[in-house]
Formats: structure tokens, C-alpha cells, sequence
């Protein structure tokens, strides 16, 4: 009999890697999108995969569609990857962000437990749940306590806890992967990782002058998002759900992923092209995220295949090539 998995967030980046992997698993992928004029399947079309998916109109800030939307398909997996995940919008739309990412994840465990509570729910977690906090050696572990510092990570925190309350309150398989950053050529052009790629495709290409940019000390443990939806896969073949940590437990800091970058096409003295403009940084900032997913790779058996030097290369080699079209 063939599986049948519902992504919320398809257009995004972590969903169309995510209905790639299942499809090639057999899978049948329903992707949840809004009502647009003109929607944007770019991520799904730089895949190879946007034909494949059966699409499905709803909105998570709107209960009535997704109970529509589970009573009709009953999917054997729920994936929740749908958010306004901009870290630095989120303090100019608190409202939308608390909608969209805190109660979009009640009104879609609400439906679940109507109507197919025997669906397994995959709740897309965030390392900014953690804040600056930290266990023993800097690192954060599944024991670390929370202390979210934007309002993006407080709506991730009540989505993460009520996943937990249903499973405790009604049986339903409900796990939080807490994920680490993870990025991709198909990341969002308002990300840094993804501004500074395709800012320094541009400036090689003479069609730019500087990237703009707020802290650069920053430091991050950053891994492939085609290496992390394996494991939100992974989490939902388990016979018990759990909350996991998935990172690569090594950090690097923004000013790393510009070196690695700017050396990758040639250019030594990257420093000139960089501009600090204040409107860049948080009002409240995050220094530094550093994951331990040793529960993970025990449990699942899953471990990070693209290091950070790759990585980096891989997505400055796809705008440039984008660029060159």
C-alpha cells in the first residue's frame, strides 16, 4: 500500500528536499500551498519534482481548510515545515508570526486528532528556541533549557510544547526535530547564508559592488538541508515519537562562510565588499548555536554527509550559474 505524506511549507526550502526524498521512497506527497495569483514553484522546479506533487489549497491560519484538508486525504504523515520563518521580520510581524507558526501548529494537530489520529506529525523545531543558552562545553543538548530571544523563536516554542501536549493528551504521534541552521542553494534570498552567495556570485560577475550585512561574528552550526530532512524522515519510522536535536555539532561564524565564499571565486581581499549596516542586526541578538545530535545519530542512525566548506561552494556555484542564465 502506498504512503501518503502532507507537507505544509512545500514552497519553501526544506519541503521540496523533503518531497524529493519521499517520492523516491514511493510516497504519495500532497503539498500544502496557499491561494496565490501567481504561486512560485521555483524550489520545487530546481529539483526536478514540481509535476510530481498532488498540490492542496489551504492556509494555516485558517482551522476550517486544514480539518478540510485532513478529513479528505487522511495522510499516514504530517510534515509541518509551514512558518514565517525570517528571524528578523518576526519583531515587525509578531501577529502573522504567532498565526502562522504557533496556532497554524494547533489548528493542524486539532484536525489530526479529529479526524486521522493515527497520523504521524513531524513538528519542524528550531536551535532559537535555545536563545544564548547552553549545557556544559557551549553546546546545546536536548537538556539545555529554553530561552527564545525573538519573537520567531517564542512562536516555534509554543508550537514545540503543544506537539507535546497532544501527544501526552491523546496518543498522537507528535515529534519535534529541533534543527540547527540548514541551508541550501534553494534558500530564501532574505537569509544571510543565501545573501552572501549570491551576493559574492554577483560581485564576481561585476553586477555588484558590496553585500550588506549586520553581525558577522555571529556563529551558527550549519548544515545541508538535503542531509536534514532525511531526518525528519527518519524520526517519523520510529515505533515512539521523541524531540530531537539535529546538527552537525561544529559552529562557524559569518565571517568564516564570507572567507570560504569569496576564496571559492578567486577573491582574497573579500573585507572591501562588506558593508555593516546596523538595520541588519536583532534587537535582541543570538551569538552562538552549537548542537549535539549524538541522540540523534544513536537513534536514527542519521549523521550530516555535506561539511560546511561544500556546502558553501555548492550554493555560490548555483547563483552563479543562475546568474549566468
Amino acid at each position: 500500500m502506498v504512503k501518503t505524506a502532507l507537507i505544509t511549507g512545500i514552497l519553501g526550502q526544506d519541503g521540496p528536499y523533503l518531497a524529493k526524498l519521499l517520492l523516491s521512497k514511493g510516497y504519495k506527497v500532497y503539498g500544502l500551498i496557499r491561494r496565490y495569483t501567481n504561486p512560485n514553484f521555483e524550489n520545487l522546479d530546481y529539483l526536478g519534482i514540481t509535476s510530481e506533487i498532488e498540490f492542496i489549497l489551504g492556509d494555516m491560519t485558517d482551522e476550517c481548510s486544514l480539518m478540510n484538508i485532513l478529513k479528505i486525504i487522511r495522510p499516514d504523515e504530517v510534515y509541518n515545515l509551514a512558518a514565517q520563518s525570517f528571524v528578523a521580520a518576526s519583531w515587525d510581524q509578531a501577529k502573522l508570526t504567532t498565526e502562522v507558526n504557533a496556532l497554524g501548529t494547533l489548528y493542524l494537530l486539532n484536525a489530526i486528532k479529529l479526524f486521522n489520529p493515527t497520523t504521524k506529525f513531524y513538528q519542524a523545531s528550531t536551535s532559537e528556541m535555545f536563545g544564548n543558552n547552553y549545557s556544559a562545553g557551549g553546546i546545546q543538548t536536548e537538556e539545555t533549557p529554553f530561552h527564545p530571544r525573538s519573537p520567531y523563536a517564542i512562536s516555534k516554542l509554543y508550537a514545540y510544547w503543544i506537539a507535546i501536549n497532544f501527544k501526552e493528551s491523546y496518543g498522537i504521534f507528535a515529534a519535534n526535530g529541533i534543527l540547527f541552521n540548514h541551508e541550501s542553494p534553494i534558500r530564501g534570498r532574505e537569509f544571510v547564508t543565501r545573501k552572501i552567495s549570491e551576493g559574492v556570485a554577483k560581485i564576481k560577475l561585476g553586477l555588484a559592488t558590496e553585500i550588506k550585512l549586520g553581525n558577522i561574528d555571529s556563529k551558527r552550526d550549519w548544515g545541508f538541508a538535503g542531509d536534514y530532512v532525511e531526518a525528519m524522515w527518519l524520526m517519523l519510522q520510529q515505533e515512539k515519537p521523541d524531540n530531537l536535536i539535529i546538527s552537525t555539532g561544529i559552529t562557524h561564524s559569518i565571517r568564516d562562510f564570507l572567507e570560504v565564499a569569496f576564496n571559492h571565486v578567486g577573491i582574497k581581499d573579500w573585507e572591501k565588499y562588506i558593508r555593516i549596516d546596523p538595520q541588519f542586526k536583532r534587537p535582541a541578538e543570538l551569538f552562538v548555536l552549537q548542537g549535539k545530535s549524538d541522540k540523534a545519530r544513536n537513534i536514527l542512525g542519521w549523521q550530516p554527509k555535506v561539511q560546511f566548506e561544500e556546502l558553501v561552494k555548492m550554493m555560490v556555484d548555483a547563483d552563479l550559474e543562475r546568474l549566468k542564465k
